[in-house]
């Protein structure tokens, strides 16, 4: 029996919930699960979207807008980190002493109604790997429960809602959200300096992760990445390695790169136990595919009912995600935010059969841009040619005096372009056939591969 925390008893003493934002990618599946579990659920939100049909349909009621009058008759009111303090909801929630809970606070209390939960960290990769381990669990009839970052196309959906004791879930180490959780077996793919705003250095952000892992009876830990090891010594747990030194408990061998990604042995100290052909480039997908291969191997999955799931696995949205050709050209999007993240997609680009990569790329919050300038200038310059949009600040104001156009001189063929409709018209007027265009970034940037789609329509 897992520990209750306070969340647990809230949660448990209520039975109407109201959610703010509840079309967000991280709430959409959270009322899904609730919904499933017997709680009243009602939602609000700005904007229309797929996901939040998908909650219409479910037969919630949803308001659009926010309106103080909307949480009245709820007795737990929930909301993103997205959502500000003087959101008319959460201020009359408050006048009227209604509780309330942020996402990630709800997410942790629902990974305690679960007794395996799969908690896949890492600063690089986690939404891959999420989805790659919960399609192997769902082709494979063992029915899981799942909260994922991002669209799994095999479900159309970013979560689902399983019957069986498994639940995998996407943990985010942003302002410490995943140690709200409770892990069963943890997954730690990678260790960069992301977010450094608020873990001011390298040591905390280590040992957030340390934490993380320190709360699951088994963590599979990427074995050649130096940062990972080091969060994970002095864990009691049992741990796996995985990686493509053969010193790993799981590891890759004869790795070749085919046209679509790579191929490869996934070799324990039996041997060779089994083989993936992934269908989504670039060479950090062979870490990717050897930590849900191992995991689900050792949750009784055989080598080929993961050989088979994961050849149809062709990636989550917005990661790498081929949307289709227009005009003689690929058009692709990505999520990459973070140097390293951009650095591996446009090394997996430039690896295709593509004479020229066009990379659109917006910038993710003014700290991160700022903190990490030249890591981004030295990341894009792989591309054949970038366009910059101005820097999405998202929940930050700029003071630090940063802009796109600091990195764009920098580069030898870049240029910043203000608005989507700009950045359309000058895509569908200058790339050529056989270039690959794509779209980058943690905001909404892939607004504008859209927009240039919608000119061939």
């Amino acid at each position: 029996m897992k520990e209750l925390r306070n969340e647990d008893k809230i949660l448990s003493s209520v039975k109407k919930i109201h959610m703010i934002g509840i079309g967000g990618s991280g709430m959409c599946p959270l009322a899904q699960i609730l919904h499933d579990k017997g709680y009243e659920i009602t939602g609000s939100d700005n904007n229309e979207s797929e996901p939040l049909s998908r909650i219409k349909k479910l037969g919630i009621k949803v308001t659009m807008g926010h309106f103080a009058q909307n949480v009245h008759f709820s007795e737990l009111v929930v909301y993103s980190a997205a959502i500000s303090k003087d959101n008319p909801e959460l201020v009359e929630a408050d006048r009227l002493s209604i509780p309330t809970m942020e996402r990630s606070v709800l997410l942790g209390a629902l990974t305690r109604y679960y007794d395996n939960v799969i908690g896949v960290c890492g600063t690089h990769g986690k939404t891959s790997v999420t989805s790659m381990i919960t399609q192997i669990l769902y082709l494979n009839k063992m029915d899981p429960t799942a909260v994922i970052g991002g669209r799994l196309p095999l479900l159309n959906s970013n979560g689902r809602i399983g019957k069986s004791e498994t639940m995998v879930c996407e943990a985010c180490e942003f302002v410490d959200t995943f140690l709200k959780m409770s892990p069963d077996i943890s997954v730690l793919l990678n260790i960069d300096n992301d977010h450094l705003d608020y873990f001011k250095t390298m040591d905390n952000l280590i040992l957030s992760f340390h934490k993380f892992i320190a709360m699951s009876k088994l963590s599979y830990i990427n074995g050649d990445d130096e940062l990972s090891l080091k969060a994970s010594e002095g864990i009691d747990a049992r741990i796996v390695t995985f990686g493509m030194d053969n010193s790993n408990d799981y590891y890759a061998e004869n790795i070749v790169s085919n046209k679509r990604g790579y191929s490869f042995d996934v070799c324990n100290k039996d041997g060779i136990i089994g083989h993936l052909d992934m269908c989504i480039p670039g060479k950090h997908n062979v870490y990717n595919g050897l930590a849900a291969f191992a995991v689900c191997y050792d949750l009784g999955v055989s080598a080929q009912g993961i050989k088979d799931a994961l050849e149809k696995f062709t990636g989550a949205s917005r990661r790498f995600e081929f949307i289709g050709e227009y005009g003689g050209y690929m058009i692709a999007d990505d999520y990459a935010h973070h140097p390293t993240e951009i650095k591996a997609t446009l090394s997996a680009a430039k690896a295709l059969p593509y004479n020229k990569v066009i990379c659109i790329f917006q910038p993710f919050t003014f700290s991160r841009t700022a903190l990490l300038k030249d890591e981004f200038i030295d990341a894009l310059s792989i591309a054949d040619e970038v366009i910059l949009t101005p820097i999405m600040g998202s929940r930050e104001i700029n003071t630090y005096g940063i802009s796109s156009q600091q990195i764009a001189e920098k580069l030898e063929n870049a240029r910043v372009i203000d608005t989507f409709d700009e950045i359309a018209d000058y895509v569908f007027e200058n790339a050529k056939k056989d270039n690959i265009v794509i779209t980058m970034g943690g905001g909404d940037i892939y607004k504008a591969a859209h927009k240039i789609i919608a000119k061939y329509n």
